[in-house]
């Protein structure tokens, strides 16, 4: 992974990833090689982990139980996710029963992720697919996703792809137009030959 891959897949600006990877670096999170790639010490995977754990975990409790639209609630979890403590999480966790996933298709125990799938800006016209997880949770992209009528479990077919959009349309009728951008945000599965994915390819269902 270097910096630019990391400013390509969260749709951030290159000086502001520099900046962030400066700051990680200095506080021992992360290592560059000669070639600037970047990896994780075993402090930052740790810590990284538990960020990411406890921030999904919130997300869940506040659509499933609170009901904040899922498309909103990356930002209200942001608010609060460091501050709750390990005796409320456990109670939140309790309360979302047996959800394993985020809103957007991560799941709460990190390194448990479904490995299959590509980005829907990759997939070509005339192939089947099923939407698993959103990869970039920034307002601007999930509400516009949601906007288009995307949404997790959606199937259809790719019926374009080109510099302005990406179409899907599913087999309800309902026509997802995306950006370029906004679907290179998006992982399905797809398949041309096949009539659905494979059972351990959807652990993810619609909330």
């Amino acid at each position: 992974m270097t910096a630019a891959n990391v400013s390509r897949a969260m749709a951030l600006s290159a000086p502001t990833v520099h900046e962030m990877i400066k700051r990680l670096e200095s506080d021992g999170f992360i290592e560059r090689d000669e070639r600037k790639r970047i990896s994780f010490t075993a402090e930052g995977l740790a810590v990284a982990r538990d960020v990411a754990s406890r921030h999904r975990l919130v997300e869940r409790f506040l659509v499933d139980v609170l009901g904040i639209p899922w498309y909103e609630v990356h930002t209200e979890a942001a608010r609060i996710d460091r501050s709750v403590s390990p005796m409320v999480l456990e109670k939140m966790r309790e309360a979302i029963g047996t959800a394993t996933t985020c809103p957007h298709g991560h799941p709460i125990a990190v390194g448990q992720r479904v490995r299959c799938g590509t980005r829907l800006a990759d997939v070509p016209v005339g192939e089947r697919i099923t939407m698993l997880r959103f990869e970039n949770e920034q307002d601007e992209i999930v509400r516009s996703l949601h906007a288009a009528g995307a949404r997790l479990g959606l199937t259809g077919v790719v019926e374009r792809n080109d510099d302005e959009a990406v179409v899907v349309e599913s087999p309800e009728g309902l026509h997802t137009e995306l950006s370029p951008r906004v679907a290179a945000t998006v992982a399905v599965w797809a398949s041309v030959s096949t009539p659905g994915p494979p059972a351990n390819a959807t652990p993810i269902a619609p909330r």
